[in-house]
């Protein structure tokens, strides 16, 4: 009698188990998507991701590598594969008659899947038996197209934005939207929050992470290095892709800088004196760790008007954003020169008052960042299981 009941009881569990078709097809959402898988404890993963979501037991319908395209040239010369990716998922999806389909971040590879299933005799009745649509990183309708915003409340059931100032552009629209904070807080708050005194006064350049960013901004960051004192150490973090061209573009450098490995950037962001960074995810992170930083960015110019007629927000820098001020100074297009980092560098660095107000307004936004002590894998996990 006691081996039917548990048979049974399994039997109810197995039922009862949530089944989660998940796509990812960025790293970032990889990394992400491996969380969400460890934290939903109980429930069954299909679809697409990268190698941590494998580690974490994804066996992927295909290679996330296939969806990492980017520009228009490229999704071009993709435009073959990527079709045949979204019908496979599609048939994969109407298959495996999942409780959800959670998106993560790829917005245009989301949409389509999802455009494509809800078109679908087969979508209707996976939707009409309850399936469930959620979608992970809000456009940013606050700084450009904010009608994107009604287009994802017609396909989504539900958004997961990172801040609580995003929410009512989408549920205006009637998409129910959770604020859960920002990933990269779950990897470097508090571990490397705390400012780190070192003898030698450390400068961290950095240039970006793509080849056009290095070879504009490089230029300029020698020419800083040789208008300031010899007695600061300086210091460049690279990734895999652009280590190379770094190394060649530090060869005839009089203040010789050292080059460290993406991988220690917190250690480095937490002992900076002063960062002199490209615009981008960068400045996040060195908001996150309350570094006191100078924000720099060239383009063509051209670019750049159509940028500034295009984008309607004020600042780049998401920390200046949310708070609603300038902490940290953006140098942006033709500003981007050496003497007004220059500058910058010596209102900071001279003023050890101003310095202090800087990390003082960073760690301000720390509840911005964050709202509590869970992860923002543990808010998603327990909103789907909801």
């Amino acid at each position: 009698m006691k081996i039917v009941q548990n048979a049974e009881l399994a039997l109810l569990k197995m039922r009862n188990k949530k089944t989660i078709f998940i796509i990812a097809g960025e790293v970032s959402g990889d990394v992400l998507g491996a969380n969400i898988m460890r934290a939903t404890r109980g429930a069954k993963f299909i679809g697409i991701g990268g190698q941590n979501m494998c580690d974490a037991g994804l066996k992927p319908i295909f290679p996330m590598s296939d969806l990492s395209v980017m520009g228009m040239v490229e999704v071009l010369a993709h435009a073959k594969t990527l079709q045949q990716r979204i019908n496979q998922t599609v048939d994969a999806i109407i298959s495996e008659k999942p409780d959800l389909v959670l998106t993560i971040d790829s917005p245009g590879f989301a949409r389509a899947v999802i455009s494509k299933l809800r078109k679908t005799d087969a979508g209707h009745n996976l939707i009409a038996n309850g399936l469930k649509f959620h979608h992970v990183v809000a456009p940013q309708v606050w700084a450009w197209r904010p009608r994107r915003a009604k287009k994802y409340a017609k396909l989504f059931d539900r958004l997961y934005a990172f801040f609580d100032f995003e929410i009512p552009y989408f549920t205006k629209y009637g998409l129910d939207t959770v604020a859960v904070g920002h990933p990269i807080s779950d990897n470097i708050m508090n571990k490397y929050a705390n400012r780190i005194g070192n003898g030698k006064k450390t400068i961290a350049l950095i240039p970006g992470s793509r080849k056009q960013e290095i070879q504009k901004l490089m230029p300029i960051f020698r020419e800083f290095t040789e208008s300031i004192s010899s007695d600061y150490k300086i210091v460049i973090p690279t990734v895999e892709t652009t280590d190379e061209l770094v190394r060649h573009q530090i060869q005839n450098w009089k203040n010789k800088p050292e080059i460290i490995s993406s991988e220690n950037r917190y250690d480095l962001y937490s002992k900076t004196f002063i960062a002199i960074a490209a615009s981008g995810t960068v400045s996040v992170e060195l908001a996150m760790i309350h570094t006191p930083a100078i924000i720099v960015y060239r383009m063509n110019p051209i670019t750049f008007a159509l940028a500034k007629a295009l984008v309607h927000v004020r600042w780049a820098s998401l920390v200046n954003i949310l708070l609603n001020k300038a902490v940290y100074p953006e140098l942006l297009g033709a500003r981007a020169t050496t003497k007004n980092i220059l500058k910058q560098f010596n209102h900071i660095a001279n003023n050890a008052d101003i310095r202090k107000n800087m990390i003082n307004e960073l760690k301000s936004a720390d509840k911005l960042w964050r709202p509590d002590d869970k992860s923002v894998a543990q808010r998603i996990a327990s909103e789907i299981l909801k």
